[in-house]
């Protein structure tokens, strides 16, 4: 598999919205999940948010009812929209293209990462 680009990443103030995007690369974008991870300095890479080929979502705790993943198969694009943003939000936010969506869980393992967009959260 190639890799998806991730884009839209940067500095905002806490409140504030940021929409991160993903193109897919080398598969065949409406047949696969998508999924996006975050890694705040110190920490693991986490799940925050992954969709199946037929649109199913779902999200961290941390980031339910302030984050929404979606995507358009006509561009083999995923998005993250990200509101309400908050100081622990900051990380590196990596897409995987291709993995595997489970009734309970996604994994990544099958599926190919980005390179990351970074995000800060701060005033």
């Amino acid at each position: 598999q190639k890799q998806p680009v991730e884009s839209g990443g940067g500095l905002v103030q806490p409140g504030g919205s940021l929409r991160l995007s993903c193109a897919a690369s080398g598969i065949i974008f409406r047949d696969n999940a998508m999924a996006w991870y975050r890694q705040a300095p110190g920490k693991q890479r986490e799940l925050v948010a992954c969709i199946s080929s037929g649109g199913r979502k779902k999200y961290a705790d941390s980031v339910k009812g302030r984050f929404t993943i979606s995507r358009d198969n006509g561009k083999s694009t995923a998005y993250l929209q990200m509101n309400s943003l908050k100081p622990e939000d900051t990380g590196v936010y990596y897409c995987n293209q291709g993995g595997q969506f489970f009734a309970d869980n996604y994994d990544p393992a099958f599926g190919s990462w980005g390179q990351g967009a970074q995000v800060t959260v701060s005033s």
